[in-house]
C-alpha cells in the first residue's frame, strides 16, 4: 500500500491520520494531548494509537503545527542580533542587540550610500557571544541585495551563527515588514529545529522511514531542511492545513472553513480550491510580516476557553485552561479537590480587577516549568513549590502561605509559562450534556454543578447558556470575517455592531429584520463542530458540510498538500522611456539587478531565470512532476481616452513551480 502520515501538533491535541494515496481515503486516525514540555511524547503517542495499518508502508510524512505562531506570541527562541542598513531601527522589533549601519539603495537599485563594513564587522565581533543568530535588513534590498549579501559574508567569516537576509524572505517593498520577518525567522530557528527533531525521533521509534515535509502558512509543503532555514514560513501552518484538509475531505473548492479547536477557532476561505492568501503578509502577535500565508481570522474561542461565573453572570473568556475532565484523567486527586470546592463559600471579588485575574473555586494550578533566570517573590516561589506535588486551588495554597489569594500575581506566572490553570471549559459542558465524551465525565459534572449553583440556575440551563455563548461568539467572528472579505475593512462602529448582533440573534427590530445570507457552504473542521455550527449555518441560510473525519482535518491537510515555490521579477522602464513601445529597462530579482535593451528581452530573461530557480527550489524541497506556471502583469497608467497608449509603470513576472512530494520508495528506487 502507498500510505501517507499526516501529523498536526495543535495547542491542545496532536492529531495523526493515515491516508491511502491510491484510494484517497482516510484509513486510520488517532489523537493525543499535545505535550508542550516535550513534543515528542504527544507525537509518539498519537502515532502509536493508529490501528489497522502497517506503518512500514508509510511513504511520506507531513507535519503542520501552531508552534511557530505560539512561539512568536510568547517571545520564545534565539537571541537575535539585527543589522539595520540605511534605515532607523523600530524599537518594537524584538531583538537582543542592534546596530544601524550606513548603506542601502534607491528604487532604481543604485547605491544610496556606501556600506559601512567596518562598523558592521565591529558589531558582529562585539555581540557574537551575546546572540545566537543574525538578521540583516537593508533599505530597498529588494531592488539591490548586494549590501545584504556583503554583510552575510562578513557574519560567516566571523562566526558560525545562522544568518538571514530580508530579501531572502520577501521581494515586496516595506523595510519594517521585511525586517520583522527576518528577525522572527532568526528567532524561530531553534523552535522548529526542536519540532523536527521530536518528529523524526517519534517516527524512528515507530519504525517509520520516510521523507518529512512541513506545511507552510499558505498550505503548501516544504522539506525539513528548508523549514530549518526558513521557519518563519510555518506560521499559521495549522490553520492553513485545515483549509487543505477541508477541501480534500469534502471535494468542495469554494467554501467557508470553520476550524473549532481546543485553543482557537480559525476561519478561512477556499476560492477555486485554494486558500485565500493575505496580500500584505501574515499578521502575527501584532506584527505585520511579509510571510505569504492564508488569510485566517483567529479568535480565542475553543474547547479549552475559560468559563467563569462572576456575581452570578456566566462569562466565556479567551484564556486557555486545561479542561477539568482532561486534568482529572491526568491527576486522579483532582476529583476530591473538586468535591471540596462545593464547600468553598468565598465568592467575593475586588471591585476593579482584570477578567483573567478573577479567581474561581473550581480552578486549580499545576507546575509547568522551571523559572530559569526569572525573578520571583518569596510568595510566588512558595506557591510553585506547593503545586509541584499536584493540582491545588489558589485559595488552598494561599492559606498555607498565609496571604490573600488576590495578592499573588498569577497572571505573571501564567504568562511566563511557569504554571498552568485547570478550569471549567466548553469541553466540560459538552461532557455533561452528552454531546462529547472522552475523558472524566464526573469531574466535568462536579464543576458544572458548582458553577451552576453560583450562577443561580440549573445544570441544564447552565449548559445551554454556555453553549449558546460559544455559538454566538463564533457567529460574530464569522460575520466580521465576511464583512472584511467584502470591504477589506476591519473597523466597525456601534451601529454596525448592533446590526451584526441582530443578524446573529435573529431578533426583529422595530421596523426591520436584518438577515445575512452566505453564498458559500460552510465546512466544519474539529471535534465539536456538530454541536456549534448547525445553528450558525441556519442563521446564515446556508448548508453546513461536516466531513466523515472532522477532528483530523489539519492532519489530513498536512499529508495532501502540494509543494509550491514562487519567485518574482520586477521590470521597470528606464527614466524617460515609459511611453516607448518595448522600452529599455532594468530587471530586479532577489539575486541581481540587470539592464536590458528592451522590455521583451527582460521578460524572456525573467521567465528563464524564474523557471529554473523555482523548479530547483521545488526539487530541493522534495517535489516530483514539477509544473512551472508563469504570470505576467503590466501596470499601465492610462493617458486618457483622447490620447493613445499609456505610461508603463512596471511589469511583474511571477513564476511558480508546483509538484507533489516525492514518495519514499520512488526516492530509494524500490
Amino acid at each position: 500500500m502507498n500510505l501517507g502520515l499526516g501529523i498536526d501538533t495543535g495547542g491542545t491535541y496532536t492529531h495523526a491520520a493515515i491516508v491511502d494515496f491510491e484510494s484517497g481515503s482516510v484509513i486510520s486516525r488517532a489523537n493525543s494531548l499535545t505535550t508542550r514540555g516535550d513534543l515528542y511524547i504527544g507525537i509518539a503517542e498519537s502515532i502509536g494509537k493508529l490501528e489497522g495499518v502497517d506503518l512500514k508502508s508509510v511513504r511520506l510524512v507531513s507535519l503542520s503545527s501552531t508552534l511557530a505562531t505560539n512561539s512568536i506570541v510568547e517571545g520564545k527562541g534565539f537571541r537575535v542580533g539585527l543589522m539595520m542598513v540605511g534605515g532607523e531601527y523600530n524599537k518594537t522589533i524584538p531583538v537582543d542587540e542592534v546596530v544601524e549601519i550606513e548603506g542601502g539603495h534607491n528604487l532604481s537599485g543604485e547605491e544610496a550610500q556606501p556600506l559601512d563594513m567596518k562598523k558592521a564587522r565591529e558589531f558582529i565581533v562585539a555581540v557574537k557571544d551575546k546572540v545566537d543568530s543574525f538578521a540583516i535588513s537593508s533599505f530597498l534590498s529588494v531592488r539591490n541585495p548586494s549590501h545584504e549579501f556583503e554583510l552575510k559574508r562578513i557574519v560567516q567569516e566571523e562566526c558560525d551563527h545562522p544568518v538571514i537576509c530580508g530579501h531572502e524572505l520577501s521581494s515586496k517593498l516595506g523595510l519594517y515588514e521585511r525586517t520583522i520577518t527576518a528577525v522572527l525567522n532568526a528567532r524561530l530557528i531553534p523552535i522548529i529545529a526542536d519540532l523536527v527533531i521530536s518528529m523524526k525521533k517519534g517516527l524512528l521509534d515507530r519504525g517509520i522511514d520516510a521523507p518529512l515535509m512541513i506545511v507552510k502558512g499558505d498550505g503548501s509543503l516544504m522539506g525539513e531542511e528548508m523549514a530549518r532555514q526558513r521557519p518563519v514560513e510555518t506560521i499559521l501552518s495549522g490553520p492553513a492545513a485545515s483549509l487543505i484538509g477541508a477541501k480534500f475531505l469534502t471535494g468542495l473548492n469554494d467554501a467557508v472553513v470553520i476550524d473549532v479547536g481546543g485553543t482557537t477557532t480559525d476561519i478561512g476561505i477556499l476560492r477555486g480550491g485554494k486558500p485565500r492568501l493575505d496580500p500584505e503578509g501574515a499578521m502575527i502577535g501584532g506584527w505585520r510580516t511579509r510571510v505569504k500565508a492564508a488569510d485566517i481570522s483567529t479568535s480565542g474561542i475553543g474547547g479549552d476557553s475559560r468559563i467563569i461565573v462572576n456575581r452570578g453572570a456566566i462569562i466565556l473568556a479567551p484564556q486557555r485552561v486545561i479542561p477539568l475532565c482532561i486534568a482529572s484523567s491526568m491527576f486522579p486527586s483532582l476529583r476530591q479537590r473538586l468535591e471540596e470546592a462545593r464547600n468553598e463559600n468565598e465568592r467575593s471579588v475586588p471591585g476593579f480587577i482584570a477578567l483573567e485575574s478573577i479567581l474561581q473555586t473550581t480552578e486549580f494550578f499545576i507546575f509547568s516549568r522551571e523559572s530559569k533566570g526569572m525573578s520571583l517573590t518569596d510568595e510566588e516561589a512558595r506557591f510553585i513549590e506547593l503545586i509541584r506535588e499536584g493540582p491545588r486551588s489558589v485559595q488552598d495554597a494561599c492559606r498555607s502561605i498565609g496571604i490573600n489569594p488576590y495578592a499573588l500575581n498569577l497572571r505573571k506566572l501564567e504568562e511566563r509559562g511557569l504554571v498552568q490553570r485547570i478550569g471549567l471549559t466548553p469541553t466540560d459542558v459538552l461532557h455533561v450534556d452528552g454531546s462529547y465524551r472522552e475523558y472524566d465525565l464526573e469531574a466535568s459534572r462536579i464543576g458544572v454543578e458548582v458553577q451552576a449553583e453560583a450562577a443561580g440556575i440549573s445544570v441544564d440551563q447552565f449548559c445551554n447558556e454556555a453553549k449558546e455563548m460559544v455559538i454566538r461568539k463564533i457567529a460574530k467572528e464569522l460575520v466580521h470575517k465576511l464583512i472584511y472579505e467584502e470591504t477589506g475593512k476591519t473597523t466597525t462602529c456601534d451601529t454596525s455592531e448592533h446590526i451584526y448582533d441582530m443578524m446573529i440573534s435573529q431578533t426583529p427590530g422595530i421596523d426591520a429584520t436584518f438577515v445575512l445570507k452566505l453564498n458559500k457552504k460552510i465546512i466544519g473542521i474539529g471535534a465539536p463542530v456538530g454541536v456549534y455550527l448547525p445553528p450558525i449555518a441556519n442563521m446564515l441560510h446556508t448548508e453546513l458540510v461536516i466531513p466523515e473525519h472532522p477532528g483530523i482535518g489539519n492532519a489530513v491537510g498536512a499529508i495532501t498538500g502540494s509543494i509550491v515555490e514562487t519567485v518574482e521579477a520586477l521590470i521597470r522602464p528606464n527614466d524617460g522611456f515609459a511611453t516607448v513601445v518595448d522600452p529599455p529597462c532594468k530587471l530586479f530579482t532577489s539575486e541581481e539587478t540587470r539592464e536590458f535593451a528592451s522590455l521583451e528581452e527582460a521578460v524572456c530573461y525573467a521567465v528563464s531565470w524564474g523557471s529554473e530557480v523555482s523548479r530547483q527550489r521545488a526539487l530541493q524541497a522534495g517535489a516530483e512532476g514539477v509544473e512551472v506556471i508563469v504570470d505576467r502583469a503590466d501596470d499601465v497608467f492610462s493617458m486618457g481616452k483622447d490620447m493613445t497608449g499609456g505610461l508603463l509603470i512596471d511589469t511583474k513576472v511571477t513564476i511558480t513551480a508546483v509538484g507533489k512530494p516525492r514518495l519514499f520508495f520512488e526516492e530509494k528506487g524500490r
